[in-house]
């Protein structure tokens, strides 16, 4: 039991470090496409990708603190 849940937080800590980058390089691109005066009206597509990303990042690590809470509970109970 313990062993399966440090590997699933090293899952859930490798995909939030995946999203973190993904939505950085994603923010940086968007930036880019803004600096060079391509804007519109409303968020674009790349804000919007970045703003997933950033969600998917958040909900990775609270995956990864829960898994370090029933871990903790798990090997406080033996």
């Amino acid at each position: 039991m313990k062993i399966f849940l440090v590997i699933l937080l090293v899952a859930a800590m490798i995909a939030t470090v995946v999203a973190l980058v993904r939505g950085i390089v994603t923010f940086l691109q968007g930036a880019s496409a803004e600096a060079r005066g391509e804007t519109r009206d409303g968020p674009s597509e790349s804000q919007l990708k970045s703003n997933r990303m950033m969600q998917q990042r958040i909900l990775f690590q609270a995956l990864a603190i829960l898994i370090c809470v029933v871990l903790l509970f798990a090997m406080g109970r033996t």
